[in-house]
């Protein structure tokens, strides 16, 4: 099962004193759409750095935040950007892609029969040879020792039912669940933009 408390520990803001910008790979810029609010959280919206001052000489962007570490060309000298908000407000499609991550991120990336997070795969509710369809309502992430023990038979004559109905998303209900997963590092920078209740480290 997720447990809140490991990613907790994992996962926490770094100070500018011990993050890792000795190198210009390790400088991300965090993508926050004209509305202020994160592109997305799961997987989280990140530029490389050259990206970044790429779409600032663009003017598709504005600078929030700087990382302390600079470029420099022989005409200019800039601050890295931390974070960066679109100019240009980007509508996400109401309903996300029926893809395999996406089916996993509904799912919070735990078997819906027995909550095991480990070799995961995905399960026909009703299966195809019942006439089941693939689809969001029929398919659920199942690891592969429930999905071979529940075979092709429906949950009611395996006795499995899943935890939770399965259901079409919205994309919304996709970052909901996305804000579960925050990475290993996050700049203190992004801390006012991400909606993760993770302490600050001393």
């Amino acid at each position: 099962m997720f447990k809140a408390e490991l990613i907790e520990r994992a996962a926490r803001f770094r100070s500018a004193e011990e993050d890792p910008t000795r190198r210009l790979e390790s400088c991300p810029a965090l993508v926050l759409n004209a509305d202020y609010t994160p592109l997305s959280y799961y997987p989280l919206s990140l530029w490389p750095w050259q990206t970044a001052i790429k779409a600032v000489f663009l003017e598709r962007v504005d600078i929030v935040a700087s990382y302390d570490r600079e470029v420099h060309s022989p005409s200019l000298d800039m601050k890295i950007p931390s974070v960066i908000a679109l100019r240009q407000f980007v509508k996400a499609s109401e309903f996300p892609a029926f893809t395999r991550f996406n089916l996993f991120l509904r799912d919070r990336f735990n078997c819906q029969y027995c909550g095991s997070p480990q070799n995961l795969t995905f399960d026909h509710v009703v299966p195809r040879r019942l006439g089941g369809k693939t689809t969001w309502e029929n398919i659920i992430t199942a690891c592969a020792p429930c999905n071979m023990k529940k075979g092709g038979r429906t949950p009611e004559q395996a006795n499995m039912r899943p935890l939770v109905n399965p259901i079409r998303p919205t994309s919304w209900q996709l970052q909901q669940h996305g804000k579960c997963f925050p990475p290993n590092y996050l700049h203190e920078t992004w801390r006012d933009w991400l909606y993760w209740d993770i302490e600050l480290e001393a």
